[in-house]
Order: C-alpha cells, then structure tokens, then sequence
C-alpha cells in the first residue's frame, strides 16, 4: 500500500512537472515563487551563473568535476532561443576564465529545437565552437520522448565535427535498445539516465528490477567496449554493481565518471570519490526550476516532507 502511493505521488510530480499553467503562475506571483523557491535551493546552483560557480568552486576544491547546465526548455522565440545560447557561451567563457574542473550540459530545446532544426543545429555549432577552443564537453541532456528522434538526429550531426559533444540516453525508454548500438558508433561520450519523463503506456519500463538491469546491460556494453561514458545515478546498489563491473574491465578513468545531481546523497559519490573513482557533481541554475524540482522529489517522493521543512525554515 505504501509503494503504490509513492509510486502515485511520484506520477502526480512528473504531470505536475509539465503543467504549464502552474508554472507561469509560480513564476508570476513573487511571493509564491520565494516560498517555493526554498525547497528548490538545496538542488539547484542558484538563480544566476555567479552564485552556482561559488559552489562549483567549492566542489573543485573537494576533488569533485562538475557539470553546469542553464536551465530552460521549450523556447517558443528565435530571440529566446538566441538568448538562451548566448547563456551556454558565457558559461564556457568562465569555465576557461575561471579555470574550473567542469563541462555543461543543455536542452535543445532550450535553444530553438522547438522552433526548427536549423536555428538549433546553428546555435549548437556556435555553442561547441566556443567549448572546443578549451576541450570543454558539451552534453545534451535528455528531454521527452517525442522528441528523441530530433535530438539523436541533432547530435550526430554535430558529432561528425565536434568531438567535445556527447549524449544523454535514458534506459526506462524501450526505443534505446536501438537507439544505443546507433550511438554508440559516434566518438562522444554516452550519459546514461534512468529517465525522468512521463511517457505513454508500453513506451518505457518502470521503476523497479527489470529496468535497473537494463541500465546495467548499458553500463557494461558501454565498459566492456571501451567506450566513454558516465554512470549517473543515485541508486546505490547500481553504483556497487558498476564498482565490480570496473574492478573487471579495469578501464582507463578517462573513459568514465560517475555523476550525481547536487544535493541528492551526495554522500555516497563523496564515497565513490574517496575510492579513486572520477566523481562529477550536476548543477543546474536559473529561474526555470519548478519542473527541476518536481521531477527531483517525483524521484523519492518522500523528499516532499523535507521540501516542506526547507520552506518553513
């Protein structure tokens, strides 16, 4: 009875997540926005770039990479597309300027994939043409099924000239059986995922046994074919798994990482990082942070008790 009403709450954040209307609102009203705004502060960098480089640096200093991503999808203008990627060029520009140990991340959408291929291919180009000049790594993040195809599409052809860009997969969608023996023919590194997003029934597997071995069958083609990847998961049990599985193939640490979103069990990737294994920590900063912060607490939705504690403190 327990686990189907977590289970429950966990569907209700994610169709949350994706209510548009709810977060205009948020975004609107001022006094809402800050009282909610404190349970999003223990996961996200901050509202700008500066703040979240404080505790990039903060992260470095303890031996951990890191990875920055500006957040927002969905841009429904050329000129917020356009705004969105001069954004992703200043955080490589302090990257270097900074001389933090970290990559970013993105949404295409965030950059006009919504709007058309081309305006996104471009903007993508202007964004790794700036990353390269310092072999910063550009990773595309994943984003909702229906458009996996457009994304995967985008990539390869940005790979096929840039080799600092690489791809999130997520292992809950069916698809990526396929999917991964395409990508795994390109240079860049693949960012395996559970996955986050609703999806429509039959298209993914749920959260459980099944699919916490089809992330493994990932982990271990991408290990045992000696191809760069990063295991990003909170799940413990999966990271002891991958421990053995790296113990077997005994891969050079450039090929791998292991990766955890800032401020979920961090503690367990301080362990990993303790052991000798390359550990990064995910940052995501910006106004856009309902969606981020419903699909955090759909993840363990018992975290809503510590979300409404946040608020009131």
């Amino acid at each position: 009875m327990e686990q189907d009403l977590l289970l429950m709450g966990a569907n209700a954040l994610r169709k949350a997540a994706l209510n548009e209307q709810a977060k205009e609102y948020i975004l609107s009203n001022e006094v809402l926005f800050n009282t909610i705004k404190k349970a999003a502060d223990r996961y996200i960098g901050g509202e700008t770039l500066e703040e979240t480089i404080v505790k990039v640096k903060e992260q470095n200093t303890k031996g951990f990479k890191t990875s920055i991503e500006f957040m927002g999808e969905n841009t429904l203008t050329e000129k917020e597309a356009i705004a969105a990627t001069d954004e992703f060029i200043r955080i490589a520009q302090e990257i270097q300027n900074q001389k933090l140990h970290s990559t970013f991340s993105l949404d295409l959408s965030h950059i006009g994939l919504s709007i058309s291929r081309d305006l996104c291919l471009n903007n993508l180009n202007l964004i790794c043409q700036e990353a390269e000049k310092q072999n910063i790594e550009v990773t595309i993040s994943a984003e909702n099924v229906e458009i996996t195809d457009a994304v995967i599409e985008v990539y390869k052809t940005a790979s096929k000239t840039y080799e600092n860009v690489s791809i999130t997969l997520q292992a809950y969608l069916h698809r990526s059986k396929d999917d991964f023996e395409d990508l795994i023919q390109q240079k860049g590194r693949i960012r395996m995922v559970k996955g986050a997003f609703e999806t429509p029934k039959d298209v993914s597997i749920p959260r459980g046994a099944a699919l916490d071995e089809r992330y493994l069958y990932y982990v271990d083609q991408l290990l045992s074919r000696k191809h760069s990847c990063a295991i990003a998961t909170h799940h413990d049990l999966i990271q002891k798994e991958v421990v053995a599985m790296l113990e077997h193939y005994k891969p050079d640490k450039n090929l791998y990482e292991f990766e955890s979103l800032y401020g979920i069990q961090n503690e367990q990737l301080a362990r990993l990082k303790d052991q000798g294994y390359p550990a990064k920590l995910y940052f995501v900063y910006g106004k856009e942070w309902y969606l981020y912060l419903c699909n955090r607490i759909a993840e363990y939705p018992l975290n809503i008790f510590q979300a409404l504690n946040d608020i009131v403190s």
